[in-house]
């Protein structure tokens, strides 16, 4: 027998009987009561930091594992152990920890490179702020570039009468639209490339929608920018900058190195398939995917030895927002088992009429709907989920829908351009709140935010709308 063979045999004997009596689960026979521990989840998410943040700072673990709870007693009540351990260890084996160790790593690295230094908040400059990044967000994530490029944005400006507008600009376009380009830029995107989107089929079938909304969003910025700049100038002189121009520079450069690495693990991960896999609990793991995990506790693990201490206090780096996105996501991947299997079921389950709202009278997608319905539920509730959800309604197969690409273009541009819609659509919107809040910014509350995105992301919407997916 090959060693491959044993291996494999050897990996289902430790797996034991639950491989041997689990069975799909079949969502045609699944009600909606059971997507209420999801809904609970995501309504928590959307919630809890609005009307009780003091108990949600503390208690959101416990909250998060409640509502697991809710969904994995019944379930296991129901349909027997061995499915249970079947599912769960489906979403936490091929979902969730690769998921979430990209996420750590890219927080890791991003969080050891220091921007320091001062320049002046002129249009122009912050427009090329701005612009800059953007393009980091679909290289080191949105929470990565966010957390980069907002310190030395408000430094820029910390003389400017005028900085919300900025501010809400470099919401919509670092923490959420600039991560479209990538799998990397954004977590609904690198949950499709688990799924088995290609990595450069959304580099080259999410460029033109992206670098439309972008292009439009940093033109609007710049007149709006250029109209509090001399308007600021016509009510009073300029005030006198706290922190004047000075050379920027970086501290923790070789994070850029481990930044190519990152890029390096997952391309990897998705060029190389050496036909190696493991049957885990009924689960088959590929190799490719091992070696890109490593790979990247490897590169965690360096960045943490290897990055200066004040480039980490240049940051505030803490692992406070890696703590809370681990344990939040972890409950979404358990209570959403359901839902998926539902809208796998397609017409026969119990979100038909959802389904059908997806298609056109002769039963070809409706692309635009795809692209509105996946993004008015990523603005409000957490994008991730959201695609994955549209994911499996569009019929769950990546080589179908990478082939048929306007549908998957839609639901991509949908869950990442429109968890700018609100402050709770994109994890980096509320850190990019609180900081600049803390800088003595003054930011729109949840509404009053909501006023600017409507009012500047809807028409751009609809206009991306009529070009791209009707």
């Amino acid at each position: 027998m090959s060693r491959r063979g044993r291996c494999r045999i050897g990996l289902m004997l430790m797996a034991g009987p639950l491989v041997a009596h689990a069975a799909a689960l079949d969502g045609a026979g699944l009600g909606l009561i059971w997507g209420v521990p999801f809904a609970g989840m995501l309504l928590s998410i959307a919630l809890f930091p609005l009307l009780a943040p003091t108990l949600w700072h503390h208690h959101f673990g416990k909250i998060a594992a409640a509502w697991s709870l809710a969904f994995l007693v019944p379930f296991t009540l129901q349909f027997g152990g061995p499915m249970a351990a079947q599912q769960i260890s489906h979403a936490l084996l091929i979902e969730y920890i690769p998921f979430v160790l990209l996420l750590i790593t890219l927080y890791t690295v991003a969080g050891g490179v220091c921007v320091l230094g001062n320049l002046h908040g002129s249009p122009l400059l912050n427009t090329g702020l701005l612009a800059i990044g953007t393009v980091l967000a679909s290289i080191m994530g949105t929470t990565g570039a966010a957390m980069l490029m907002v310190r030395p944005l408000i430094r820029a400006n910390d003389n400017r009468q005028h900085t919300t507008h900025t501010m809400v600009f470099f919401i919509f376009l670092v923490a959420n639209a600039g991560g479209a380009l990538t799998p990397l830029g954004d977590p609904p995107l690198f949950l499709g490339f688990l799924k088995g989107v290609d990595f450069g089929w959304t580099v080259v079938n999410m460029m033109a929608p992206t670098l439309f909304l972008c292009a439009l969003l940093l033109a609007l910025f710049y007149r709006l920018d250029q109209y509090f700049y001399t308007k600021a100038r016509e009510e009073r002189p300029p005030e006198m900058d706290p922190t004047p121009d000075s050379r920027v520079r970086l501290i923790g450069k070789a994070n850029l190195v481990l930044l190519a690495g990152v890029i390096g693990a997952v391309l990897l991960s998705g060029s190389w398939n050496p036909g190696i896999a493991f049957d885990v609990l009924g689960n088959r793991i590929e190799l490719q995917g091992i070696v890109r995990d490593v790979l990247l506790i490897i590169i965690t693990l360096i960045s943490l030895r290897i990055t200066p201490d004040a480039a980490h206090q240049g940051n505030d780096f803490n692992w406070g927002p890696m703590q809370e996105v681990a344990k939040l996501f972890l409950a979404i991947f358990i209570t959403i088992i359901p839902m998926i299997a539902i809208l796998r079921a397609g017409e026969a389950g119990a979100l038909q009429s959802v389904v059908r709202l997806t298609l056109h009278a002769d039963g070809t997608a409706n692309n635009a709907m795809y692209f509105w319905m996946s993004g008015l539920l990523s603005g409000f509730l957490d994008n991730a989920p959201t695609y994955l959800v549209f994911f499996n309604l569009a019929g769950g197969d990546a080589q179908a829908l990478m082939a048929n690409a306007g549908t998957l273009v839609a639901i991509s541009a949908g869950s990442v351009f429109m968890g700018a819609l609100s402050y709770i659509g994109n994890a980096p919107n509320f850190m990019v709140k609180a900081i600049a809040e803390s800088r003595g910014i003054v930011m729109p509350g949840f509404f009053a935010y909501m006023g600017w995105s409507v009012s500047i992301l809807v028409p751009l919407f609809l206009i991306l709308t009529v070009v791209f997916f009707v």
